[in-house]
């Protein structure tokens, strides 16, 4: 659990980093898509984290209740 957790959160930053640049760069060149893609920026800014949260939430309750791996996390 602690490893796709991990996973989503990279990938999740990733993305996040990933559209804030290319708005930058789309800015700096004077693109008319640039304001589109702001927008996109700061929507997915809400939508991506939210994705992971409840993706988190379905392979938690998706998982045995008992398994070996969450007892691990617990006693650390």
């Amino acid at each position: 659990m602690k490893k796709v957790k991990s996973i989503l959160a990279i990938i999740g930053i990733l993305l996040l980093v990933g559209l804030y640049v290319l708005t930058f760069v789309l800015a700096i060149v004077d693109d008319p898509r640039s304001f589109q893609m702001l927008g996109a920026a700061l929507a997915s800014t809400v939508i991506i984290p939210t994705l992971i949260w409840v993706i988190g939430i379905f392979v938690r309750l998706s998982s045995p209740t008992n398994s070996p791996e969450d007892n691990s996390e617990e006693n650390e």
